[in-house]
């Protein structure tokens, strides 16, 4: 199965921008450090002060869906909860 990348955009309601951020942060060193992470990279929009991106690219699905079922993703979904106005998950294969 070839490389997945994911496309994570996550915008935080108005009053908890700084707490999704760093709640968003800690994702970053145990997740890098997980199989199959080849890159995993937060943006943060220059316009919109609550959009966040994840950039992610994983050696397969698999490997990404046993992401989503890590300690460490499950403690920021409960962390975050109400915090977060909306997700917008995109799985994308490279064309060229």
């Amino acid at each position: 199965m070839s490389k997945l990348t994911i496309i994570a955009n996550i915008t935080a309601k108005e009053d908890k921008i700084d707490f999704v951020k760093s709640e968003l942060e800690k994702l970053i060193p145990p997740t890098r450090a997980e199989n199959g992470c080849i890159q995993y990279d937060l943006h943060h929009d220059n316009e919109d002060p609550a959009h966040f991106l994840f950039y992610e690219n994983w050696e397969n699905r698999e490997l990404w869906l046993a992401h989503t079922e890590t300690q460490h993703f499950h403690d920021f979904v409960a962390a975050t909860e109400g915090s977060i106005e909306t997700i917008a998950l995109n799985e994308m294969t490279l064309i060229a």
